[in-house]
């Protein structure tokens, strides 16, 4: 029995001096282990930040992806409002629009708080007797003023208007029309093949889209509408 004890204790001083660390049945809970602080106590379960599970993970990606779909669709919308593209077709403004030839149409511009249409501005316009089509032309007479044609030359308030943006006039006339307070006179380029205020009278300014503001396709006709100040005779 003596030798017994004596083995235990020689077994265990031999165990206490092993180069690993004894394991962690031989110490009490919360002491400090070797010196080299092998088997130092474990941190607090406090400290322990839990994993997301993968449902949370899935709910975070979707709720990024409605977010990006929701400011996409917004930034969508602040463009499209104001501005609109459009294809023309048709000879009627030639030679200084072509059929194909793409335009981005401001239709914030004539907005109330804003400004109105000028003479000289080239617009599209919903046509009173083709209210399912689209044209373009240019605005010749303003509100209250009276507009007469005269085998192709233009008479605002009997005076001569002065449009150097036409290669050639037309060859018809068109009796004297007074605008109302919300009306234009339009006509196209291509004086002698549009069908425009000449033939249809006065345009409601409701029916004004807005105005031509940049051409951009064909490449070479890329830029910014002109503006015409087309001018009364003195």
């Amino acid at each position: 029995m003596e030798q017994t004890s004596q083995q235990w204790s020689l077994d265990q001083l031999e165990r206490d001096g092993m180069a690993w660390p004894p394991a962690s049945w031989e110490y009490p809970a919360g002491s400090v282990g070797q010196a080299d602080g092998v088997g130092a106590a474990a941190a607090p379960e406090a400290d322990i930040v839990p994993q997301p599970s993968s449902w949370s993970r899935i709910g975070g990606i979707a709720r990024e992806i409605a977010e990006t779909l929701v400011l996409t669709i917004a930034i969508f919308l602040l463009i499209k409002i104001p501005f609109q593209n459009f294809r023309i077709e048709g000879s009627s403004m030639e030679p200084n629009f072509h059929t194909g030839q793409y335009l981005i149409v401001n239709k914030a511009l004539y907005w109330p708080w804003f400004s109105k249409p000028a003479r000289g501005d080239v617009v599209v316009l919903v046509p009173p007797r083709s209210p399912d089509r689209d044209f373009i032309k240019r605005v010749i007479g303003l509100p209250g003023e009276t507009v007469e044609i005269r085998q192709g030359k233009v008479l605002i308030n009997g005076k001569p208007l002065d449009e150097e943006y036409l290669p050639h006039s037309g060859s018809y006339s068109s009796p004297a029309t007074t605008l109302g307070p919300e009306e234009y006179y339009v006509l196209g380029d291509n004086r002698d093949n549009s069908n425009d205020s000449h033939s249809w009278g006065p345009l409601p300014k409701e029916n004004i889209v807005g105005k031509a503001w940049v051409s951009y396709w064909p490449p070479q006709e890329w830029g910014v509408v002109p503006d015409a100040k087309p001018a009364l005779a003195q």
